[in-house]
């Protein structure tokens, strides 16, 4: 089935239409997926659109290859996003929402792994929300592998290990 998507016009128009709704700079990778939910876009004209969209300074490109809109990108996405096919823009709003989830979810859990000088391990584990820090937990782990399944599992399902913390901490309501 062809695609919406008729130039390499109208893909600069839906990379900019992305760009300007990602919540975070993204690598090549993020940006050619969320580009690729119309069938008539190809991975080679993508990377020439792309390319031409930092050239013309529409688009920033960092040394951890994440790419930004500019100024200039945000006033042009506005100008040109109605000239969109909608079924492309609906298409891409859910999986712009999709990714913007995963985003915010990375940033709400964390885990990291430290050795300590004694040969053992620290595990930390950090829940956030949008207000601050929710639960900052540190703990010792006799090797590296006990603390990477540690830090997987909280990963998996941060808010149960917190939610049984809480219940362990304070005392049964009447």
């Amino acid at each position: 089935m062809p695609g919406f998507i008729q130039d390499k016009l109208e893909i600069k128009f839906l990379i900019l239409y992305i760009a300007a709704r990602v919540e975070e700079p993204a690598p090549f990778d993020t940006i050619l997926d969320l580009t690729l939910c119309d069938d008539a876009i190809d991975y080679f004209d993508f990377s020439e659109c792309l390319a031409d969209l930092v050239r013309t300074e529409h688009l920033t490109l960092d040394a951890n290859g994440l790419y930004s809109l500019t100024e200039k990108g945000r006033r042009n996405s506005a100008i040109c996003e109605s000239s969109l096919p909608y079924s492309v823009r609906q298409r891409c709003d859910r999986n712009l929402e999709e990714w913007n989830r995963k985003l915010r979810r990375q940033r709400q859990v964390k885990s990291s792994i430290e050795q300590r000088p004694n040969g053992t391990y620290t595990a930390r584990f950090q829940l956030t929300d949008d207000k601050g820090g929710v639960m900052d937990l540190k703990l010792m782990m006799v090797d590296r592998a006990q603390a990477k399944a540690a830090a997987k599992r909280f990963q998996e399902a941060p808010e149960k290990l917190y939610g049984q913390i809480l219940r362990l901490l304070l005392p049964e309501e009447p």
